[in-house]
């Protein structure tokens, strides 16, 4: 189980850890159920952390733009285990994407400093 906050904006926020082979740092998230990739980060992380381009990708924006991000491999460590994901470079604030989410139960308790719970749903 992972646990949150829910900030002064009313943004359900997780703290992840993502990593290479020799870094792991910390990154402060902002969940967001619009966005239908796994993470966000911004380009100085993800050249720090050395992370291997892997593409490009568009996407459709909540007022209806296209965005075209490039799109790098990296590791988080999500639910205590290492797991390899896409990663959209962008300059906003890092996000987590329904991607990273699937398969786990997200509750957010909407009042500033309520709690944000993330736990494995158990799939039999």
């Amino acid at each position: 189980m992972m646990q949150g906050r829910v900030n002064q904006r009313c943004e359900a926020t997780l703290a992840i850890a993502v990593k290479n082979n020799e870094i792991t740092q910390m990154v402060d998230t902002v969940i967001d159920t619009g966005f239908s990739g796994f993470i966000t980060l911004p380009s100085d992380m993800i050249s720090t952390l050395g992370f291997r381009w892997e593409g490009r990708d568009t996407a459709t924006l909540g007022d209806g733009t296209f965005c075209t991000f490039e799109v790098y491999i990296g590791l988080v460590i999500w639910d205590g285990q290492y797991r390899e994901i896409y990663i959209n470079e962008s300059e906003i604030v890092p996000l987590i994407g329904m991607q990273l989410l699937r398969g786990y139960d997200l509750q957010i308790q909407a009042i500033e400093g309520g709690s944000v719970t993330i736990e494995a749903l158990s799939i039999e």
